[in-house]
């Protein structure tokens, strides 16, 4: 019994010892964790957990699956960091169950806990499930739309030598079941990554239909069931314009920059090879041809390099450019470098000399980053020498933040873990070890980043900011940001519902703010750049300017 459940054990230690802690110690970050979390922290303040709010107007952006998951924690430990960070922390505890449950089901148990390794062992995976924006949930769900849709067609054409105790027509309902959830989770997009999976599926079988049309329409429905029974009630209750609003919103995030966040169309290539590290390097072995024993298995590995192509494409062609737009890659990826991992230690593969190569220079260039920051922050003036351009980000560097010198001990510690497992890994007798120690060891890194160096890194990047928004708790005000979007301003003043001029977010709100009748105090902030504009505001009375940003303050003048 105890050797049954060995791998489960302590993949449920490892994730939640790892995820659990310290969910609270860091402020949110803009612009998601804070937006998601103020819009949690407003349906509870509302009572209305129907429709999404931020700064108690209609917020179209997001369906509502993960912001009920958050008002629900927040129900349990209160509103706050913490709670808005657990729900992904028990997702890392879920997913890393599941794909070992799924990898022992392809392979063995030492193939899925492999899996479950590689997805724990990898950077930005690891740190995902301790933050707290919508993709982790996500991303599951759409892992497990695919991966049923995958059950269906075995299922329907008799796969052998893997045990499905279900009709065809179940794992279907259920891939429509998860992709419903995935669509009422985040949006559409969920439909077009699985929906041109299996049109890049179909393909690839010259045009057979391994789904036939009556089957397409039954798993559409479901899934359309599921996320229409909240689209529905939201529309009976408030009109269509919501809905309407929020697929405009939708086509316009793929068609342009809208997030604020451009790049150029290799962006996410790079992300996945420096991010996913190390298994981004086991990953691209998986690109060549490897010998598997059954049907199955060499099919479930043509679906998750479809999944895996179609999510980095799709995300490179899409306009707006943020790391975590390809974070569904992260579940194929994971897979294809277990599979290289366990094929190189049943001696099906080699160790390849560009392997050893990558994972050193990869390696390397991360560790010299974490030797390479407690050497910045004792030296500041070094480092603004060089962004003489950016004054806002010379100004962020004036935060006083202590710097002993042994945070770059992380980096000698990584440099250690790469080397010791690319001795081992080299040699077949030990490869086992050098796995371990490489998924193991940077895992243990994130543990060290987000201890040692989050709260290092913080004050530079928003501290002032959250320290002027927390000192308005309480205070029966407006808080304002004035030339950059936030959130902070919200759920750090912990504003309340109140009957205010409900102004649209734009001109019009800052105009009444700063020269209309305002009948409470408006305290604003801004970035430095923006300094001269609001000193020539007459109403403003500037109060102090902190690392990069410049606060100011306007007395209530009466009702509108």
């Amino acid at each position: 019994m105890l050797a049954r459940y060995r791998y489960p054990l302590l993949l449920a230690l490892l994730a939640a010892g790892s995820f659990l802690p310290f969910l609270g110690g860091l402020h949110l970050f803009d612009w998601d964790e804070v937006n998601f979390a103020e819009c949690a922290r407003e349906m509870i303040m509302t009572g209305d957990y129907l429709r999404v709010h931020v700064d108690y107007l209609p917020f179209w952006e997001k369906p509502p699956l993960f912001i009920w998951l958050q008002a629900g924690a927040m129900h349990l430990f209160g509103i706050g960091e913490y709670a808005a960070r657990f729900p992904n922390a028990v997702c890392g505890i879920i997913t890393l169950l599941l794909l070992y449950r799924l990898g022992q089901k392809l392979y063995n148990a030492q193939f899925g806990f492999l899996w479950a390794l590689a997805y724990f062992g990898a950077i930005l995976p690891n740190l995902y499930f301790r933050s707290g924006i919508i993709d982790p949930w996500f991303n599951l769900f759409i892992f497990l739309a695919v991966y049923h849709v995958v059950l269906f067609h075995w299922k329907k054409d008799g796969y052998s030598g893997l045990a499905l105790a279900w009709g065809q027509w179940a794992y279907l309902a259920l891939a429509g079941f998860w992709l419903g959830l995935a669509m009422l989770t985040k949006g559409p997009a969920a439909l077009a990554i699985v929906g041109l999976t299996m049109a890049g599926y179909w393909g690839l079988s010259r045009l057979r239909f391994y789904i036939n049309p009556l089957e397409a329409l039954f798993f559409l429905a479901v899934a359309l069931v599921v996320t229409g029974i909240w689209f529905s009630i939201e529309t009976a209750r408030n009109g269509p314009w919501f809905v309407s609003t929020f697929l405009v919103y939708q086509y316009r995030l793929f068609s342009t920059p809208d997030a604020g966040h451009g790049g150029f169309f290799g962006y996410h290539f790079v992300v996945l090879l420096l991010g996913c590290f190390p298994i981004s390097v086991f990953g691209l072995r998986a690109l060549f041809p490897q010998l598997q024993q059954h049907l199955y298995q060499r099919n479930f590995k043509t679906w998750m390099l479809l999944l895996f192509w179609v999510v980095l494409i799709l995300f490179s062609i899409v306009k707006s450019k943020i790391v975590h737009y390809s974070s569904m890659c992260y579940f194929p990826l994971s897979y294809l470098a277990a599979l290289s991992l366990h094929q190189m230690l049943e001696g099906k593969i080699q160790f390849a000399g560009w392997m050893r190569g990558l994972l050193l220079g990869l390696g390397g260039l991360l560790a010299t980053v974490l030797l390479a920051v407690p050497f910045a922050g004792q030296n500041p003036a070094w480092v603004q020498g060089l962004i003489q351009d950016d004054p806002f980000a010379r100004a962020n560097l004036d935060a006083q933040v202590t710097w002993h010198g042994w945070e770059a001990l992380t980096g000698v510690y990584f440099l250690v873990i790469i080397g010791l497992a690319v001795y081992w890994l080299g040699r077949p007798a030990h490869q086992l070890r050098g796995t371990y120690t490489l998924l193991g060891g940077t895992a243990g890194l994130m543990l060290l980043v987000v201890y040692v160096f989050f709260p290092k890194v913080e004050p530079y990047t928003q501290g002032a900011a959250i320290d002027f928004f927390k000192s308005l708790e309480g205070k029966d005000c407006y808080a304002y940001t004035s030339g950059y979007r936030s959130y902070a301003n919200y759920f750090y003043p912990k504003t309340l519902p109140d009957t205010r001029p409900k102004f649209p977010h734009g001109q019009e709100w800052e105009d009444y703010l700063f020269r209309g009748p305002v009948d409470k105090e408006v305290f604003v902030a801004a970035k430095l750049f923006d300094e001269a504009r609001l000193d020539s505001v007459a109403t403003l009375r500037k109060l102090y300017a902190k690392n990069g940003f410049v606060f100011y303050h306007r007395p209530k003048t009466g009702h509108r």
